[in-house]
């Protein structure tokens, strides 16, 4: 549809305010990697100017420094591992409540819905105490923790997504054969698909760039790519050079896999919001 030159005047002043920020959200990510390609002297000097030549060399030792593969396979299996027992876990705890209602499943739901409201800070101490107790301070109790924080969110969201589908398909299932646990994992899951994108991406964004959690709970020898950042960020000086230039090394991942799944992603969230 062609617009008149009205219409074209009318949106200018969006288009401004777009391409305007645009720029400002894109001065981050050009300052990270101007910055990475300079010495502490030049950092100093000014962050806005350009490197007067390139210096590979704080690629090199930052990857070295973060031991980068080992902690980007750390925090690929932490992630990847929460993200599956967070969808597992509150889909078919979800399920459970759509499918009974009744009292108890009002008050089970209202219990996970209030339980959003508590910040980790506040129970951050007793927790650690029991998981240390528990001797459970290690990758697998730290899954844990992120499947009990996970979920509040994640059954509100797959709750309200359940309700939009018809319960006959529960019935009309049972009259074939089906048992329960076939019935959600071969009928009412693959129908969740876009709500299950909406949850996994939320949760990814916050379990991968953690950083209080894992420091709390994991070693150095379990260390995600967020708790090897900091090693650039001494007590009394910071290595900016070289924080930058992992920072840079840090997003390609992301970047990798956006490219690659952008596509599911965005056909996820855009059916989930109207889900």
């Amino acid at each position: 549809m062609k617009l008149t030159k009205a219409e074209k005047r009318r949106l200018l002043p969006l288009e401004i305010l777009g391409i305007v920020l645009g720029i400002l959200w894109l001065i981050p990510f050009y300052l990270m990697l101007t910055n990475a390609f300079k010495n502490p002297d030049e950092i100093f000097a000014g962050v806005m100017g350009l490197p007067s030549s390139l210096i590979w060399q704080n690629f090199v030792v930052a990857f070295q420094e973060l031991e980068f593969l080992k902690s980007l396979f750390n925090s690929v299996m932490i992630t990847s591992l929460s993200i599956a027992v967070i969808v597992i876990f509150s889909s078919m705890g979800a399920y459970a409540l759509a499918r009974n209602p009744g009292r108890l499943s009002t008050i089970l739901l209202f219990l996970f819905v209030a339980a959003m409201l508590v910040p980790f800070q506040a129970v951050m101490i007793p927790l650690t105490t029991i998981f240390g107790q528990a001797n459970m301070l290690n990758g697998a109790g730290l899954i844990f923790i992120y499947l009990g924080f996970g979920c509040s969110l994640s059954i509100f969201l797959y709750h309200g997504a359940l309700k939009s589908i018809p319960k006959v398909l529960d019935e009309a299932a049972t009259i074939d054969g089906a048992n329960q646990f076939q019935i959600f994992w071969h009928v009412i899951f693959p129908l969740l698909k876009p709500i299950t994108v909406t949850v996994a991406i939320l949760n990814v964004i916050w379990i991968w760039n953690d950083y209080l959690l894992p420091s709390l709970v994991l070693g150095q020898a379990n260390a995600t790519i967020p708790l090897k950042m900091f090693y650039f960020f001494g007590q009394f000086t910071t290595q900016w050079h070289l924080a930058l230039a992992g920072l840079t090394i840090a997003i390609i991942p992301v970047i990798v896999f956006y490219f690659f799944a952008q596509k599911q992603i965005i056909k996820g969230v855009s059916e989930g919001a109207v889900k």
